[in-house]
Order: structure tokens, then sequence, then C-alpha cells
């Protein structure tokens, strides 16, 4: 037993970092359609939709599947959540340092802003189609530049909050992914 349970966390690990990669990539990618091609509003909200759900939902379950292939085809509730725990907390920290570390501060300091100026011009792109008058466009877009403006102070505590908070959530994923593609091995009949 112990020696599935080795591979297991092997197998998590080695899947974390290909699904950190993957949704790294996938991350950027967005952030690059959204900041460059943000012409249609439903573009904006369905490219990081499409980017950092269904994609990734699709790797994880691949790897799903792959991890349990690869110990034999069956492991229990508590096998499969540790392997799943295990590939989602190393892909959550390659994410984390590619991503929001060296990605946001290094390679592009300005991409908050540009984000955020994305989500106004698509908000008030959509208000202007629905018809609204400009004093409510301008009144939503200043609400926006004014919760952004907020979002800006970023203090240690909130971002070890912040990572905390994921680290819960993860773990419920885990939960949740390991209920779904647990498979006990079947029980031997007695002759």
């Amino acid at each position: 037993m112990n020696d599935i349970d080795q591979r297991i966390k092997i197998n998590g690990v080695k899947n974390g970092l290909l699904l950190g990669v993957i949704v790294t990539a996938l991350s950027i990618i967005s952030y690059y359609f959204i900041t460059a091609a943000n012409q249609s509003p439903a573009l904006f909200v369905a490219a990081p939709i499409f980017f950092s759900v269904f994609i990734p939902i699709f790797c994880v379950v691949f790897f799903c599947f792959n991890s349990r292939k690869n110990i034999g085809g069956y492991w229990t509730f508590k096998q499969a959540t540790t392997g799943i725990f295990t590939m989602f907390i190393v892909a959550y920290l390659i994410q984390f340092v590619a991503k929001d570390i060296v990605f946001d501060k290094f390679i592009e300091p300005g991409g908050i802003q540009k984000t955020q100026m994305a989500a106004i011009n698509a908000k008030a792109t959509i208000l202007k189609q629905r018809g609204e008058n400009p004093k409510a466009v301008e009144s939503n877009i200043a609400d926006m530049k004014k919760d952004f403006a907020q979002q800006q102070h970023i203090t240690i505590g909130s971002t070890i909050q912040g990572v905390v908070i994921s680290i819960l959530f993860i773990f419920l994923l885990a939960l949740i992914f390991g209920s779904l593609f647990k498979k006990d091995p079947p029980y031997a009949q007695p002759s």
C-alpha cells in the first residue's frame, strides 16, 4: 500500500507540473486576448471563462483518469483526493510564481491596469448598446474605477489571506474530484 501511495504522490507532482504550465500559459493567453482583442464585449466575457474554466477542467479530467490508470486502474477516495490535491497544489504554486509574480511584476507590470481598462471599455460598450443614457454610463464607469482603485492597495496580510483561501478552495475541489474519480477495487469473493 505504501508503494501505491508513493506513486500517487509522484504522479500528482508530475501532473501538477504539467497542469501548472498549462494553466499559466492559458492565463497569459487570456490576458493578451482580452487586452488586445477587446472589440467585442462578448469575447471579453467568454474568453476568460473558456481559457480559465473549460480547458483546465478538461485537462484535470484527463490527468485524473491518467493517474488512476498509472496505478492500476483503482484508487480509494483517500488516494484519489491525495493525488488530486497534490496535483492541484503543485499547479497552483507553478501558476502563482510564474503568472502572479514573474509575469505580472516583471514581464507585464502594467497588466492589471490594461485589464481594468479593457473591462471598463467592455462595460461602456455594453451599456451603450443597451441604449443607456450617457450619464448612467459615466456613473457606472466611475463606480468601476473607484472599485479598481480600492483593489490597488494590496498588503502582505491580504496576499496571505488570499493564498490560504485558495488552498482551502483547492482542497474542496480535490474532495469533489476525488469523489468523482474514485474507483474502489472489486472485492474478492470467497470460494
